[in-house]
């Protein structure tokens, strides 16, 4: 073994403590008893999970961010698989312009994202509404659906098209028999990352929310902000937990499939 696998071998463990080891501390502070923040726990129990439950405030903005998560994910799956199929079709200059477009909002900063989308959709008054956040993080959204279902389409060969098109299958019928079912992995790939860019979405949110539309994660900042309560380690880990399963799930897919 060489001395570079030997130092791989025995920082790799020290990077993926320092990385996993907060997240830990914030799951064990969820089920402390104590009346503020406090570590180790002095008791534990499930006092802050009741006090979520319990909250209106918690409550309404966790049900925001799911809805509008599902809207950005149904929107932004349509748009992105649409749009990768048709970037396939452009000639080479616009394909690579229309790309540079589409992706930009992965290049650029947030802040800068979320400034433009405030002055556009304020003009519009779509500042403060369900329906603007979803436009937006549809924004956010939408280059990692072009992303993954243009990975499932580089080894796509179109001569099976064409062949169902010889053979009297329709457009719609083409895409459906043949095409979707061999995109079906990137699309659902794109989609969960579409679901994780929405719910974890802060920046965007604080822009365009507003009063009427408080997401989760801008609940969290406003929590941590101006009122520190043991509550926001039991959303923090409901947040984790709503995360990380869609990755387990989707892990356990690709397993299964090959």
């Amino acid at each position: 073994m060489s001395p570079g696998d030997r130092l791989l071998r025995l920082f790799v463990p020290i990077i993926l403590v320092v990385m996993i080891a907060p997240i830990l501390v914030v799951i064990l502070l969820s089920f402390s008893q104590a009346s503020y923040l406090t570590f180790p726990p002095p008791a534990l129990g499930l006092r802050w999970y009741r006090a979520y439950l319990g909250s209106r405030d918690w409550l309404s903005a966790t049900r925001i961010s799911i809805e509008v998560a599902v809207s950005t994910v149904v929107l932004s799956t349509i748009l992105g698989t649409a749009a990768t199929l048709g970037l396939g079709r452009l000639p080479k200059w616009a394909r690579t312009l229309a790309i540079g477009l589409i992706l930009s909002p992965l290049v650029m900063p947030v802040i800068v994202v979320a400034i433009g989308l405030y002055y556009a959709f304020a003009r519009y008054g779509l500042v403060g509404t369900p329906a603007g956040l979803v436009l937006a993080h549809t924004c956010l959204a939408v280059p990692f659906v072009v992303t993954s279902v243009g990975t499932s389409l580089a080894g796509f060969d179109r001569r099976l098209e064409m062949a169902a098109l010889s053979l009297g299958a329709t457009p719609w019928g083409t895409f459906r028999q043949v095409t979707l079912p061999l995109i079906r992995p990137g699309i659902l790939v794109g989609a969960l990352f579409a679901f994780i860019t929405s719910f974890d979405e802060l920046i965007v949110s604080l822009f365009l929310s507003g009063a009427n539309a408080v997401t989760l994660p801008r609940r969290m900042w406003e929590d941590l902000r101006y009122d520190i309560d043991p509550t926001i380690a039991a959303v923090s880990t409901l947040t984790i937990v709503v995360t990380v399963l869609p990755l387990l799930w989707a892990r356990v897919g690709r397993r299964k499939a090959s």
